[in-house]
């Protein structure tokens, strides 16, 4: 698989601004949008203490990679743990996409947020 990615000192900066502008207005857990093509979609996602990701599912397998760590639940919608991925800093990890049929939350039940960047696949199959 080629990935071809171009950025622009403006772009980044836009998108920095952005992120910041973001960061400040709200203390939620909450997904911020990166950069999207034909073959990938990434963004960040910070989990709050105590403060769930909305139920969700994802299609495709994904990789991420953490910009600061913690214990985060995967939890059902009564909110039962399912699994605990233990995330370490400056580490990734490859997720395979989610079972047909099932979503998911992200529960972070430190006192500390999580941040982690998604690189999920829009296509498992390589283009040939």
């Amino acid at each position: 698989m080629k990935i071809k990615v171009m950025v622009g000192a403006t772009v980044v900066g836009a998108v920095f601004a952005a992120g910041v502008a973001v960061g400040q207005q709200t203390g939620a857990s909450r997904r911020e949008p990166q950069f999207e093509n034909s073959e990938l979609r990434v963004w960040k996602s910070i989990i709050m203490p105590n403060q769930p990701l909305a139920l969700h599912r994802h299609d495709h397998g994904r990789a991420a990679v953490v910009l600061k760590g913690g214990n985060l639940d995967v939890v059902d919608a009564a909110g039962a743990t399912k699994q605990t991925y233990q995330w370490e800093t400056g580490k990734a990890y490859w997720l395979d996409a989610d079972p047909a049929g099932t979503q998911h939350g992200d529960m972070n039940r430190g006192k500390e947020p999580i941040e982690v960047v998604i690189v999920e696949l829009k296509n498992d199959k390589p283009k040939m």
